[in-house]
């Protein structure tokens, strides 16, 4: 059995995702074998001498979100696995935060996003109640965590979706949509959904509208400044750098301006402490897997000409970015948390 990536199946007009579901292949994560890059550290004396990357943990199970919480951990889905994780930012120690959320069915989805609000966290599940898929009970939308295993859901995303389909013309599968990223924005929240092509505004009494829709473009990750939202795309199969952009839209723009461009199959776009805007690319698009070539992903900074300069290349798969002062932190596709160190430095 091909295994393939199933970020970018289940992100896909249908014709991919068709083929996908047709043949029954059921998807699996890939732990990472060997180690992405040897880290070198310096003392705190020594001069910045570039970014170097350490592994902080392996093994996480179907991880691909994440987020900083109020105590400055990093906090991380784990969609196979229906749970959160605590992860210590400096030491790598995991812990579980909450478990019980429903788990991936297809081998994305389940928990795929976390953010915090008042100091309360809330979680995205998706791709768990589609019609394609097997009956459940569960709901595509977003779960306030009560308690280490009790959760309230506060907006049924795939009710809606289902309700008010895309109005501009593309071939999707999934009537639910592929919820990817979960921002925080104005008391509620911002909800990109890769498949469906939009993102929804959110509030906290669950009521639920089209903020901005596209044509086929897939976005991803999400970034607020002020009232500016700033948001990753992957663009269409094949994901080429052209198709790949960072752009940024107020809330009653009818459409995004773009920002930069010229990387592949941008997945997350962030801001570092520095003031700096950076940009994930997942890796170069493989026509075999339909997914991202292993160790072509890049950590990015954006230009003020719409340019942008390669921090650090050789990611294997990144899919989630987060700044703690001006380190960043990426998660993996196979199930690993990474910090990168002296992102300012020259490079």
């Amino acid at each position: 059995m091909n295994k393939q990536n199933i970020l970018a199946i289940a992100s896909k007009p249908a014709r991919r995702v068709t083929e996908s579901v047709g043949i029954g292949v059921v998807l699996m994560l890939t732990a990472a074998v060997i180690a992405m890059i040897t880290p070198s550290a310096a003392s705190a004396s020594s001069p910045c001498q570039g970014p170097t990357a350490t592994r902080l943990i392996t093994g996480l199970e179907g991880a691909m979100g994440s987020t900083v919480g109020p105590d400055g951990a990093l906090y991380v889905t784990e969609g196979a696995a229906g749970r959160i994780s605590r992860v210590d930012p400096q030491t790598g120690e995991k812990t579980t935060f909450a478990s019980g959320l429903p788990p991936a069915v297809i081998g994305i989805g389940g928990a795929i996003d976390v953010a915090f609000i008042d100091n309360i966290a809330y979680v995205l599940v998706t791709l768990v109640s589609d019609p394609l898929l097997p009956p459940s009970s569960d709901v595509d939308g977003i779960y306030r965590v009560d308690g280490p295993d009790s959760f309230t859901v506060v907006a049924d995303n795939g009710a809606f979706n289902i309700l008010n389909p895309p109005t501009i013309q593309f071939p999707y599968l999934f009537v639910t949509g592929l919820q990817y990223a979960l921002q925080t924005y104005g008391g509620g929240f911002l909800v990109a959904d890769s498949h469906l092509n939009r993102v929804l505004r959110v509030t906290l009494d669950g009521e639920i509208s089209v903020l901005i829709a596209f044509d086929n473009i897939v976005p991803t990750g999400l970034e607020v400044r002020g009232n500016t939202v700033y948001m990753a795309e992957a663009g269409p199969d094949p994901h080429t750098p052209e198709t790949g952009k960072v752009v940024s839209f107020a809330p009653k723009s009818p459409s995004a301006m773009e920002v930069a461009s010229g990387v592949p199959f941008v997945l997350d776009v962030e801001f570092g402490g520095g003031g700096s805007l950076y940009a994930l690319s997942h890796g170069s698009f493989d026509p075999i897997t339909g997914g991202a070539v292993p160790y072509t992903g890049a950590l990015v900074k954006v230009n003020g000409d719409g340019t942008v300069t390669h921090i650090m290349d050789g990611l294997n798969q990144p899919t989630s970015l987060e700044f703690i002062g001006n380190t960043a932190y990426f998660v993996t596709l196979t199930g690993e948390v990474w910090r990168i160190d002296g992102v300012s430095c020259p490079h």
